[in-house]
């Protein structure tokens, strides 16, 4: 017959195993912040409408037909069949662990014509894209121009080879056709 602990006794030297097991952790503190940050749950980055920067604020010009605007800054987040005369761009970006940014651009019309806009202060593509970068590599932001230089040698890269010319036809009334192996030689 097995001797079975009372079960009181059993709870009192499991709590006891478990303090002299804290009690050896210098560190219990930070290692239990570790710990449950990582049994958090997993909260999903959220991008929503148009990012639209500083340069492309800048790029806009009163008198600029629609198809311009929207080639400027993309489709419109919100148009409305009541105010046909305005384009509504809202950026939205909600991370774990950062206060959610959002920034909005109103552009007015007059007619086809761009009249005005106005809206939030935009940062410089730069300034975003270092907001994005979580890792802090110490790498600073990629140049994002290109010189002539540069672009002449890219084209070169990228260019594709001259085409094979065409072999000869053969003369009217002779018909050779040589056709590869369709399985490899035996040897």
């Amino acid at each position: 017959m097995p001797v079975t602990t009372p079960r009181p006794l059993r709870i009192v030297l499991a709590a006891a195993a478990l303090s002299a097991l804290l009690a050896g952790c210098s560190s219990f503190g930070y290692s239990a912040a570790r710990f449950t940050g990582m049994l958090s749950p997993y909260k999903i980055e959220v991008v929503q409408g148009n990012f639209i920067s500083k340069e492309q604020v800048d790029a806009l010009q009163p008198g600029m037909t629609r198809q311009q605007v929207r080639e400027i800054l993309g489709t419109p987040l919100v148009t409305s069949v009541f105010h046909a005369s305005r384009w509504d761009y809202v950026f939205t970006l909600k991370r774990q662990g950062v206060d959610p940014q959002q920034r909005r651009l109103t552009v007015f019309f007059d007619g086809d014509r761009l009249a005005r806009s106005e809206g939030d202060t935009m940062p410089s593509e730069a300034e975003f894209v270092t907001t994005l970068d979580k890792r802090s590599t110490g790498r600073g932001v990629p140049v994002l121009t290109a010189t002539e230089e540069q672009l002449r040698a890219a084209a070169t890269k990228n260019a594709s080879p001259a085409p094979a010319p065409a072999p000869a036809a053969p003369a009217p009334g002779t018909a050779t056709v040589n056709y590869p192996p369709l399985e490899p030689a035996v040897r």
